[in-house]
């Protein structure tokens, strides 16, 4: 049985017990999560989010990209959503990569350099408040007035707001 069949068992085993307003796009929290692909965050445990509440959108890193924006741009501007939330965290796999080598590694596989921005960093806080400068002065967004950006911890579970992030 392959991962995807283990997870549609799962999903029909599950059935229709998910809590929360399906009958809206449009977060009734009027917030955006941007966080990590990484399996140890759980963003609607760690938030006690119910379904319908928030959007949340995660990629390698956490990390504010111009898929980002464009995803933020919808959901703000077509979605009703006003607060920016992006949580980043602790041994990131993008802070043991760097942005040469990686690149060169796709390259000597596949016979192609990416166009794209790996986004690696050596300091989670300093990528944190890269990628919320990055929300702030987006021209694309209406809403940058609330964008906070976290820490969080995988070992403990705690989120720790960085400075000159709010």
């Amino acid at each position: 049985m392959t991962s995807i069949d283990v997870l549609l068992k799962r999903n029909q085993e599950l059935g229709d017990v998910t809590p929360g307003d399906r009958s809206s796009p449009r977060p009734s929290l009027h917030v955006a999560i941007l966080t990590c692909m990484d399996a140890r965050i759980r963003a609607f445990e760690l938030f006690g989010l119910i379904q319908g509440e928030s959007h949340i959108l995660r990629n390698a890193g956490g990390v504010v990209t111009d898929d980002t924006i464009r995803s933020l741009a919808l959901s703000q501007r077509k979605l009703g959503t006003r607060e920016v939330l992006i949580v980043q965290h602790t041994e990131c796999g993008l802070s043991m990569v760097t942005e040469d080598d990686f690149k060169d590694e796709l390259e000597a596989a596949s016979g192609l350099r990416p166009t794209w921005s790996v986004e690696a960093f050596r300091e989670v806080e300093d990528s944190v408040r890269r990628s919320v400068q990055r929300v702030r002065r987006s021209d694309f967004l209406p809403h940058t007035d609330n964008v906070r950006g976290f820490v969080y911890d995988v070992k403990t579970g705690q989120l720790s707001e960085v400075a000159d992030a709010r």
